[in-house]
Parts: structure tokens; sequence; C-alpha cells
């Protein structure tokens, strides 16, 4: 009698165990085929009578620059779009570079100067600087592109130490 309550007493352990496992001799469910997600959404189409920049340049070659002054150019850009070009917002890829950009829109074959001005104090050597800019225009955002080099300025002599 004591064999059999203890073989009981196993096979329901044994049954047990399996159970939390997820193991049961009962034969799996199918899966469902795994399912691909739908394709992302198309990009809008552009507006083919948006503005559009054509900049006399889009890259300035500053050349050798001393250390110490503000470097300036003035990108010059006219809109051969059918509609005024909006700009929203401006930025330079580092605190040295700072853009400013017209407010009012730029209506069809009209001009208009985004200034930038890189700050060359403290930052002898390359200049390879991006100015970003976003707007309404066909090419948005559009990138512009400083470049040159500083020259470091010259090691000032030290005043020997007096005598005593």
């Amino acid at each position: 009698m004591k064999k059999v309550i203890f073989g009981l007493l196993c096979l329901s352990i044994s049954a047990a165990v399996s159970a939390q496992d997820g193991k049961t001799n009962a034969p799996a469910a199918p899966q469902p085929a795994a399912q691909t997600p739908p394709p992302p959404p198309a990009p809008p189409k552009a507006n083919p009578n948006a503005g559009k920049f054509k900049f006399t340049e889009e890259t300035h070659d500053f050349g050798e620059i001393p250390e110490g002054p503000v470097a300036e150019y003035d990108f010059e850009f006219k809109n051969v779009g059918k509609e005024p070009i909006v700009i929203q917002e401006a930025h330079g890829s580092c605190g040295c570079t700072v853009p400013k950009w017209p407010q009012e829109p730029i209506l069809p074959g009209k001009k208009g100067v985004i200034h930038v001005a890189y700050n060359s104090a403290g930052r002898p050597g390359p200049i390879n600087k991006d100015v970003t800019i976003n707007s309404n225009a066909q090419q948005s955002p559009l990138v512009l592109h400083i470049k040159g080099t500083v020259k470091p300025k010259p090691a000032e002599p030290v005043a020997p130490a007096e005598k005593k």
C-alpha cells in the first residue's frame, strides 16, 4: 500500500512540474505565421511650385585667417521657384558658427542673404563647419559650408625675470 501511495505522489508531483514548465504530452498548437509589418508610408510628394534656392556658392573658403577676429561671409541666393521661400531656422554645426537669415519671405525672382560669422578666437587650425537651413523650399534642409585655416597667434615673448 505504501508503494502505491508513494508512486501516486511521485506521479502527481511529476505532472505538476511538467505543467509548470509548459511541457505537456499534448501536441503543440500550430503557431500563426509571422506577419510582416506594413510598408512605411510614402514620403509626401515635393511641391513642384515651391520656392527654390540658387546660391552663388554653397561652400566658402576663408583661406588663411588670423586667430582672434570674427570671419564673416554673406551667402547670396535667389529664389528661382514659383512660390515664396520662408526660412524657419538656420543653425551652425557649433557655437562658434552663427548664421543670420532673412525673417521675411523671399518672393520668386528676389534675392536674399544668409550671413555667417565664425569666431576664430582660441581656435587655431583647420575650419570645416556647416550651416543647416530649414525652410519651405524644395531643398530643405539645405547645408552651406565654410572652411579655411586659422593661423595661431604668434607666441608672446616672455620678459626675463628681474634680478635682485
